[in-house]
């Protein structure tokens, strides 16, 4: 692969080939957008090379900013006159030159002596952390040098860990023998390995913060990095190799973050399955290493033999120290990030974040860097530096089911049966903080359940609802009338993450299995098996899953055993600010059944951290539009000011002939097509659309993929086309496939549509392709491919406005209408966060068929609404610039056949 140089506005950019002249101004846009410090959305369509112009342009950058802050440092360091001369530079704009006059203000009143000697003192300062960063600079430089010419080290560290291995077994074995000797142990009150179900002495707000025990040793400071993250891990690691083969690929330390079900190399843990179980393991077996090396030597060999099993042999500082280094040397991806941690016999999860410090590119999934908390446990660092978003079409939603949460009934009366069982089995033993705050979790979770309509002493599936229905409530009005607004949640949410009561419970929960009422009364004996029985069903995998739900990728994954997890989250919601969210009660039958749910409506309280942090933020995407949303919901309530926010948006690479986008406004019989809640169900409309698709299925060769509103209305088309027989009709030119709801089946189908597809195109015959029935914003509608004869054409029915009944999307729809200000002549924001819903769904949907610059497709857009004016604005400009209205379905067909006879290679 060549190495292309390209100058752009006098700016060297690295490329492997030629560039497009719409990525030469992608890549000149983003430079100036980082170098500015500024706020970037940028738009850019699949198949214009995006990841590729945002790695060449964002490193290009980086590799300019080193050099200039590096010569900077040692023109100042050479100099050692005036030093305080570009300081801010070296941080935010190292482009000035260390020669520029320095003009410090002196402070109002101050004698000349003491602004002199203040200014000496912060150039002594300077001088020495400009030393010591060169000297961690050098070490790191050589440390790396040494690890990448030396192949020999991984051998050496995994002789070093046999030998360390062979000397613990030998420990083990004489404090065995020891133990043996002694004779056996006087009974003790708790059982062998209970002591780490107790809850430590809580200090509350004295308590010092806790460190990962000789880790400290292992802190870097941290040089300025990209972060790059999008929302899933298949995509990170596409993006991985587009930077292994671009020309940064040999200079770039690179660093991939994942969770640890992606990244555990303990299979014992990794087996477990669910996630929520893989990291309760990881971090009970990390406190069990910690607890071994800071006990005493005169602690019970009994104890000490049982906490040795429960160590992790991965979680090593030294060997992971060792991959740290081996990560940052070359480029790899999460997989080869999993080989080399069991070849070194080192955690992969935490090697990966000991390299982040010296890391230039971190690469990692949406909530790892979206969420205030997460970031800090991973030890991701902002302050001064770049974030790009990639694939962030959906990046309110994202943060918005963040940063909410929901707990069923079910949940809040086993987490309260659970919390006191525990409390009067070591009630005894407890500090009084650690109970008077399970009191309160108590009084929570039984108010909670009160507020439901339901009693937290009895099964809440047996327990009927009398008022049933949806109710929003502001936070303290929800807080008031739960009658807990005396607690302070603050406190609450700060001891159950400090003393990791929800853990505490997971252990023990899991130690005794299916834990029933404690101390019951006689004449509750007899009630017993069936209330046994009830927690009993409320165990992971005991009973089956509910129907999947639409979207979801795993249904079948088993809940965690201590619910009380997930109330966590609910309570840290609830310090939200009162205007920034809502609390939705649902009351649905029975108790089990009805949930609480906490909604975020302004997700720029948690983008506000991020944008305000970092040195600059990139919003990129293949489809952003429509726009306004990130500039009014997120960044102008984030308290981004107008002037840093940048828009760059770049048309397509294909030639403009080789796209049709039409709207038809009306059937092959004249039917009028609107297909709103009212009309959409008619017969006559059902046979409208499958009469398009006959008339389509007959001109357009390989793929059609047809895009219906919804699972439900897809279904009533299906059922009602094969009941009038224009399913058969279809069949005879396309071989039909429809869309599963589970997401475990998507790939089988794809499979199968694209096998049928290739068939039909060697075979010849009646047969010319498949079509294939998807749902706007299901498996189909994102992230698939539907490249060259997969996806010759794109239909899409109607319109797929959300439903505007929702009590959750009114009130969003309310909280923007009195947050933003409203502009004359535009419709209220309240109403244009419905439309640009439905407007995005529908460019993710369209955007899947055109995936390269010879590609070529027709797009269709069946419903006359589309052909308003501030509909039409809201469609991606590459498309809106060559769509074309049809008002009679005779000149769209024609239209049609004429597009697809020139650009197939054979007869239709």
């Amino acid at each position: 692969m060549s190495n292309e140089g390209q100058e752009v506005g006098g700016i060297h950019f690295p490329f492997p080939f030629p560039p497009y002249s719409i990525q030469k101004k992608f890549m000149a846009e983003l430079y100036q957008v980082l170098e500015a410090g500024k706020i970037g959305i940028f738009e850019s369509p699949t198949g214009t090379g995006k990841s590729l112009s945002l790695i060449c342009g964002a490193l290009s950058w980086l590799r300019d900013f080193e050099q200039k802050k590096l010569q900077a440092e040692t023109c100042l360091l050479a100099s050692g006159a005036n030093p305080s001369c570009g300081v801010k530079d070296l941080h935010r704009s190292p482009s000035s030159s260390c020669q520029e006059p320095c003009n410090t203000p002196q402070a109002a009143g101050e004698p000349d002596w003491v602004t002199q000697y203040v200014q000496k003192k912060e150039e002594r300062d300077l001088m020495e952390r400009l030393k010591e960063e060169q000297v961690k600079r050098r070490q790191r430089e050589e440390r790396l040098q040494q690890i990448s010419h030396d192949t020999r080290i991984r051998h050496a560290a995994k002789r070093q860990r046999r030998e360390e291995e062979e000397t613990e077994a030998l420990l083990r074995l004489s404090r065995e023998m020891l133990a043996e000797g002694a004779g056996a142990e006087q009974q003790e009150e708790l059982e062998s390995g209970e002591e780490q179900l107790l809850l430590a002495e809580y200090e509350s707000d004295e308590e010092r913060r806790t460190g990962r025990g000789d880790e400290g040793d292992l802190e870097e400071e941290h040089v300025t990095k990209i972060y790059y993250c999008s929302r899933t891990h298949s995509q990170l690691a596409q993006f991985v190799h587009e930077v292994q083969k671009s020309p940064f690929g040999k200079e770039t330390r690179l660093v991939s973050l994942g969770s640890r079900q992606n990244l555990c190399v303990n299979e014992q843990v990794k087996n477990l399955g669910s996630v929520q179980l893989i990291n309760d393991r990881c971090m009970e077996m990390q406190r069990s290493k910690h607890e071994k090396k800071n006990r005493a030597e005169e602690d019970r060999p009994k104890k000490r033999r049982q906490e040795s099993q429960a160590t992790c042999p991965f979680y090593n500082h030294e060997q992971m120290q060792l991959l740290r280094d081996e990560i940052l040397v070359e480029v790899k991806d999460m997989e080869q990030l999993v080989t080399l941690g069991k070849e070194a016999c080192a955690c992969p999860y935490f090697g990966s974040r000991l390299a982040i410090p010296a890391a230039q590119l971190v690469v990692l999934p949406y909530p790892m860097l979206l969420h205030a908390a997460t970031r800090q446990a991973a030890g991701i660092r902002l302050q001064g530096q770049v974030v790009i978003i990639d694939e962030a079409h959906n990046l309110i939603d994202t943060i918005t089911g963040i940063h909410s949460a929901e707990v069923s009934g079910s949940q809040l009366c086993q987490a309260h049966s659970q919390l006191l069982q525990y409390m009067e089995r070591y009630r005894k033993r407890l500090k009084a903080k650690n109970l008077m705050y399970i009191k309160q979790i108590l009084y929570l979770l039984e108010k909670f359940v009160a507020i439901l309509g339901g009693n937290i002493k009895q099964n809440p599936s047996t327990q009927s609802i009398s008022r049933t229905g949806t109710e929003l409530k502001s936070i303290n009005d929800f807080l008031f009338q739960s009658q807990v607004d005396n607690i302070n949640l603050f406190k609450v949410q700060r001891y159950c993450e400090k003393s990791m009561i929800s853990r505490k419970l997971f252990g023990f929960t899991e130690r005794y299995g299916v834990v029933v009422p404690a101390f019951p009364s006689p004449k509750e004996h007899s009630r017993l098996s069936g209330f046994q029985h009830f927690l009993q069903s409320l165990q992971p995998g005991a009973i089956g899953a509910p129907e999947d739900p639409v979207g979801e990728d795993q249904p079948s994954a088993p809940r965690p055993a201590s619910p009380l997890m997930h109330i966590e989250g609910f309570l840290a919601a609830l310090t939200t600010a009162n205007q920034d969210g809502r609390v939705v009660l649902s009351r649905q039958g029975s108790l089990a059944q009805s949930s609480l749910k906490f909604l975020l409506l302004n997700p720029a309280v948690h983008f506000a951290q991020v944008v305000k942090e970092c040195r600059a933020v990139v919003i990129a995407g293949g489809t952003m539009q429509p726009v306004s949303d990130f500039r009014d919901q997120l960044l102008a309530c984030a308290g981004v000011e107008v002037e840093r926010v940048v828009e760059f948006s770049c048309g397509h690479v294909i030639p403009p002939d080789n796209i049709l986008p039409l709207i038809i406004c009306s059937g092959p019989s004249n039917q009028q097509l609107e297909f709103t809640y009212q009309k959409r169900e008619l017969p006559q409309m059902m046979d409208e659309v499958g009469r398009i698709l006959c008339n389509l299925c007959n001109v357009v060769p390989g793929g059609v993929v047809c895009f219906f509103p919804s699972y439900e209305y897809q279904r009533q088309v299906h059922a009602h086309w094969e009941k009038s027989g224009l399913l058969t009709r279809l069949a005879v030119k396309k071989v039909i496939f429809q869309e599963p709801k589970k997401a475990s089946q998507v790939e089988q189908v794809l499979m199968a549509y694209s096998k049928c597809i290739m068939r039909c195109s060697q075979a010849g015959g009646a047969l010319t392709g498949a079509l294939l029935l998807s749902v706007v914003g299901g498996k189909m509608s994102e992230g698939i491919n539907f490249s060259d004869d997969l996806g010759r054409c794109v239909v899409m029915v109607g319109m797929p406005y959300p439903n505007i009944k929702s009590p959750e999307l009114q009130e969003k729809m309310a909280y923007l209408d009195q947050t933003l200000p409203r502009i004359p002549g535009q419709v209220p924001a309240g109403r244009a966060l419905v439309e640009n819903l439905c407007m995005k769904a529908v460019n993710q949907s369209i955007g899947r068929a055109i995936r390269h610059q010879r590609d070529f497709a027709s797009i269709v857009l069946l419903d006359q609404r589309y052909a308003r004016p501030p509909v039409l604005a809201k469609l991606p400009a590459w498309i809106r610039d060559r769509v074309e209205v049809k008002t009679t379905f005779g000149s769209a067909f024609a239209a049609m056949r004429k597009f697809h006879r020139e650009k197939s290679s054979g007869p239709v």
